[in-house]
């Protein structure tokens, strides 16, 4: 009930300092924050003790920051089962996964002297001075090479990796083009 009232307070200030009436958009948000309110009043929080998932996600944040080795694979559309790429290091990043944030604060003055500064978040560029996609379908790899080296591999095809080799679901080999 808190929540309503301030969310009415903060409304009608924002009315009484803007005489235009409200937009469809924001009677919607306040009409929603009402009903979430309301929803959280009659049922509240789940009663969660032991945070089973929670330990879960931290412990394989922990084993996927360590050296591990896994096998790849790309799942064949065709008939469901897995075409193996080769022994790798690693679970593999998509694509547009970045090293750093993607956009910055920058403060900006519209104006004259005495304008006050606004906030604007700007495009940020990775350190290899390019602008990365915010969404992309490729994986990149750590594939292990004939020579023994591990070295990246970009793949466009639902990956899958695991830290044991899945040898029942494999396709079979595919024999070599016949020679002429």
């Amino acid at each position: 009930m808190k929540t309503v009232l301030v969310s009415a307070a903060l409304m009608l200030t924002l009315t009484a300092c803007d005489t235009r009436p409200l937009t469809t958009d924001e009677r919607q948000a306040a009409e929603q924050a009402q009903a979430l309110e309301q929803a959280h009043a009659q049922i509240g929080m789940p009663a969660i003790g032991d945070f089973q998932e929670k330990r879960e996600l931290k412990e394989i944040y922990e084993k996927r920051d360590k050296p591990l080795p896994t096998h790849s694979y790309i799942v064949n559309d065709m008939n469901g089962c897995l075409v193996y790429l080769g022994a790798s290091m690693g679970y593999g990043l998509p694509y547009a996964t970045q090293y750093t944030a993607s956009t910055r604060v920058t403060y900006v003055r519209p104006g004259g002297s005495g304008s006050a500064y606004y906030v604007e978040q700007v495009p940020q560029a990775e350190p290899n001075g390019l602008f990365m996609p915010t969404s992309a379908e490729g994986t990149w790899l750590q594939l292990k090479g004939p020579d023994g080296e591990v070295k990246p591999v970009y793949v466009e095809s639902r990956v899958l990796v695991s830290p044991f080799r899945l040898t029942a679901q494999e396709c079979p080999p595919t024999p070599p083009p016949a020679k002429k």
